[in-house]
């Protein structure tokens, strides 16, 4: 999932690398989007605030990581998981760079219930809200809106 970034930019100028899947592995963007779940993103689309981004972490840029891009400022992207008791995000990192900033979220996929939880109703339930478009949020209605400032 992870290339040097010239052979993204090259891939993305030939349209090879506009729509990619990424699995959520922490709990930062709980409860929108939780550990295991799937999104599918597309490359180099324009963001805007609200949206749901992949980004390389500003201190390891091998690792890609999920947050919601909240407002621009100075030096680019101010960006904030959803759950308010993780803080790897720019309160701790600062604004993100544009460069950073790989691709934007469109479909939420949720993983299918474990083995012991595989019952009609569990199924039914799962399959109802699987696949979930992923909306943006404005700063205002977001649970996190009040940590933007």
């Amino acid at each position: 999932m992870v290339y040097d970034r010239g052979q993204e930019r090259d891939r993305e100028r030939r349209g090879l690398l506009r729509i990619g899947l990424a699995e959520v592995y922490n709990p930062s963007m709980v409860p929108t989007l939780n550990p295991g779940d799937h999104l599918v993103v597309q490359y180099g689309a324009p963001v805007r605030p609200g949206d749901i981004v992949l980004m390389r972490h500003p201190f390891r840029q091998d690792l890609l990581i999920v947050k919601r891009a909240v407002e621009r400022r100075e030096g680019g992207w101010w960006v904030l998981g959803d759950n308010p008791y993780v803080e790897n995000d720019s309160r701790e990192f600062g604004a993100v760079p544009d460069e950073f900033v790989v691709a934007r979220a469109v479909v939420r996929l949720r993983r299918p219930p474990r083995a012991g939880q595989r019952s009609a109703v569990a199924l039914l339930s799962w399959a109802a809200s699987a696949v979930r478009p992923v909306l943006r949020s404005s700063p205002r209605s977001s649970p996190r809106s009040s940590f933007a400032r």
